[in-house]
């Protein structure tokens, strides 16, 4: 693949199939503005986190459990959203993910300890997964314009989301830590309403997924070099996501606005500028040099000073952009698992790395001092691109950089990748 070109945007998206990007049905704006709400939710604590350890009297470490208890849910959610989105169908997945989401999100906000608000967050995960990882699949189906402008679609509630959660939860955290919460449950019940009004069932798959599918596919070695490299890069990721709020030390509104140029540049990185450098570099060599950028970044954020911190928190997100991008076009088209098999293997393993930065890194800052957790992302991430480069030969296939294309007709989520 690194001497290949990738050809998975070379299409119009604005134009494909005489269709346009903005022409769209409302059952399709209906399940992108959920999706954005659905992103919302992954940053949406990054401001409130110090608010949150002062208002339930927790350490810094316990606060972090409200990423891990999420996505240690999520990976385990993995191994079933295939199972029951190919038993009742993409329309009840979507509603059954959306209403645990609203029920959860609402608990959250009336936690009246950081255990509390450590389960809710759980059960919210298992809703997001429910959610994300089946929405994809039901806006290409509805979508007009090919599945090209679909994925960009898809791709464009992704970063506006990721952007924007950050940023609510600064306007609604500097009132009250509580009210993020509140908000979006809120949103997400107007997503249901929507969805239940808009969107009709779509036929379910052929074949129905079991829950040792994704487990199965693992076996295949490209498979698992791509999960095991993805899961050191996203120990790196989620450090800086879930730890650097505590080390900028900022009001909400400052955080926010931080977190929200991250997440401008992870969407602009992620939609509009990985997909350039791949055709003209390859996948492989984009995917290496961006995880030892990333590497760099992570050693000066963590012993700089206060400004630097914030610049190079800021960039991280151009690094992480081009990392998901990539990672995304390896786990869907590097094996000959059937896509939404090899996307819930995939993330089997990736997320657990999501769950175990947010609690480890602050007990390292606690064991050491607060320059090692950096150290430690940085490390891995440099692993995750020593994997890539020892692994090449497996990684390397001409279905990685077609995947985009084909990706959204077998429903697999971008987000989930």
């Amino acid at each position: 693949m690194s001497g290949t070109k990738s050809g998975g945007h070379a299409d119009d998206p604005f134009q494909e199939g005489g269709g346009s990007l903005l022409r769209q049905p409302m059952a399709v704006w209906a399940t992108a503005g959920a999706s954005v709400v659905a992103f919302m939710g992954i940053g949406l604590v990054d401001p409130i986190l110090p608010s949150i350890a002062r208002g339930l009297h927790a350490s810094n470490s316990q606060v972090s459990l409200l990423f891990t208890s999420y996505f240690l849910i999520t990976a385990f959610a993995m191994l079933v959203t295939g199972f029951v989105s190919s038993r009742i169908g993409g329309r009840k997945t979507l509603l059954a993910g959306l209403a645990l989401v609203v029920v959860f999100a609402a608990l959250s906000g009336m936690s009246g300890s950081v255990g509390e608000l450590v389960g809710f967050r759980a059960g919210w995960g298992l809703g997001n997964a429910l959610f994300v990882s089946t929405s994809l699949a039901v806006i290409v189906g509805a979508a007009a314009g090919g599945s090209a402008a679909a994925i960009l679609l898809y791709e464009s509630a992704l970063g506006l989301g990721m952007a924007c959660g950050p940023l609510l939860g600064a306007i609604l955290g500097d009132l009250k830590w509580r009210y993020p919460f509140f908000g979006t449950a809120v949103l997400m019940a107007v997503g249901f309403i929507a969805i239940t009004a808009f969107l009709k069932e779509q036929p379910r798959p052929a074949r129905k997924t079991s829950l040792l599918d994704p487990l199965r596919a693992l076996g295949h070695g490209g498979l698992a070099s791509a999960a095991v490299a993805a899961f050191f890069y996203n120990y790196a990721f989620f450090t800086v996501l879930a730890f650097t709020p505590f080390v900028l030390d900022m009001s909400p509104y400052s955080s926010g606005g931080v977190f929200f140029a991250w997440g401008v540049l992870l969407a602009v990185f992620s939609v509009l500028v990985a997909p350039r450098l791949q055709h003209r570099f390859g996948s492989l060599k984009v995917l290496g040099g961006s995880l030892l950028l990333l590497a760099a970044d992570l050693l000066v954020l963590g012993y700089g000073d206060h400004t630097t911190a914030v610049v190079c928190t800021v960039l991280s997100g151009a690094f992480i952009g081009l990392n998901n991008t990539v990672f995304t076009e390896l786990a869907l088209g590097v094996s000959d698992a059937p896509r939404p098999v090899a996307s819930a293997g995939y993330n089997f393993v990736r997320w657990f790395a999501a769950a175990a930065a947010p609690f480890l890194a602050p007990k390292i800052e606690e064991w050491t001092d607060l320059h090692v957790p950096f150290v430690v992302a940085a490390a891995a991430a440099v692993a995750g691109a020593g994997i890539v480069a020892v692994r090449r030969r497996a990684l390397t296939i001409e279905a990685a950089e077609t995947a985009p294309r084909h990706a959204a007709q077998d429903g697999v989520s971008a987000f989930a990748n």
